[in-house]
């Protein structure tokens, strides 16, 4: 089929306005000047491009200290609750796969909830449930609101594996003398790897890149990245700081997808159906 012109510009416009920003955080991670974010001196001259911003990062500058320790706060919260949203992910997805019921029904409304619930609301939400329990807002309340909502997502990745999952394979190991454990981990667990790491890394993202819901939960002096980010963008003139270290941080996400699919290549395939043995 021929492309017209006219979709050809719709894509390049499409393709412009969604990654356009992302380019300019490249450029912009390496202006010169922070205070003016401008690569022109006041007569107009032309300065060009800095490395400054990374070298300060690289090196631990006094002066981006506490932007530092911010993004340090959100990568140990988003790997903790990577971690324990794909354990309890994982294991609410076969509750909900090998059960059905009622109760199940009622089960899965619940985790199905958070994804369509503003963050303000699960917020406000989980500020009065500290606030009720007495519990001081810090680390480990973020950790505990920031599990609330990534479990639910990736409940939903497991449960769409879990779809085309054959059950017939475990009850096959079974009969061959192995028992649930063993089953687990040698059969099940290597079949919903590429469920498991695709949730775990929607997971992460979520979690270093939310504001909301941490606004809410967090306490004096445990500002994460993006809070941070968010109170500095309109007056720090290390500005330009940001910018470096979201592009690290794209350049490292870029190497986890990369390494997933590596992981996901090497898993085992569903076997496919010889032709003319179906209904056989």
């Amino acid at each position: 089929m021929k492309r017209s012109f006219f979709s050809v510009v719709v894509l390049g416009l499409v393709l412009a306005f969604l990654y356009a920003p992302i380019v300019l955080v490249f450029v912009y991670a390496c202006v010169p000047n922070g205070s003016s974010m401008s690569f022109f001196r006041t007569d107009g001259s032309f300065i060009g491009f800095s490395a400054k911003w990374y070298q300060m990062i690289f090196r631990g500058d006094y002066a981006l200290k506490d932007l530092m320790q911010s993004l340090w706060l959100s990568l140990k919260v988003a790997g903790l609750a990577t971690l324990a949203s794909c354990v309890l992910g994982t294991t609410a997805a076969l509750a909900l796969h090998r059960w059905k019921g009622r109760l199940q029904s009622i089960h899965h409304a619940l985790v199905y909830l958070p994804l369509v619930m503003p963050d303000i609301l699960i917020g406000i939400s989980l500020l009065m449930l500290f606030v009720a329990l007495g519990v001081e807002c810090g680390f480990w309340t973020i950790l505990l609101a920031h599990v609330t909502f990534c479990v639910s997502y990736v409940v939903m990745t497991i449960l769409a594996r879990l779809q085309d999952f054959d059950d017939r394979i475990v009850e096959a190991a079974y009969d061959l003398g192995a028992g649930p454990w063993y089953s687990f981990f040698h059969v099940e667990l290597p079949l919903l790897m590429p469920g498991i790491i695709a949730g775990g890394l929607l997971a992460f993202t979520l979690s270093i890149d939310d504001v909301v819901i941490t606004s809410f939960v967090n306490g004096a002096g445990t500002n994460t990245f993006p809070t941070y980010v968010s109170s500095m963008v309109k007056h720090s003139k290390n500005l330009p700081a940001v910018f470096a270290l979201s592009t690290i941080m794209l350049v490292f996400t870029c190497a986890l997808v990369g390494l997933s699919k590596l992981v996901v290549r090497g898993q085992p395939q569903k076997p496919k159906e010889a032709k003319g043995t179906k209904g056989k």
